[in-house]
């Protein structure tokens, strides 16, 4: 049965994530944020308790 043979398969693996691991991650790295986000920007809220209707 061809099926069980790990020696093909496996070298389609190792070569798929060699791939993935070495082309995509600096593609994706390179794309740069339109919005950068402000700290200064950010409000903090002050919690407040919670009264409920019901005792």
């Amino acid at each position: 049965m061809p099926q069980l043979n790990p020696s093909p398969w496996f070298l389609i693996l190792i070569f798929s994530w060699l791939v993935f691991l070495t082309i995509i991650p600096p593609k994706m790295l390179s794309h740069n944020l339109l919005n950068h986000p402000n700290p200064s920007d950010s409000v903090s809220y002050s919690a407040e308790p919670w009264h409920w209707p019901w005792p």
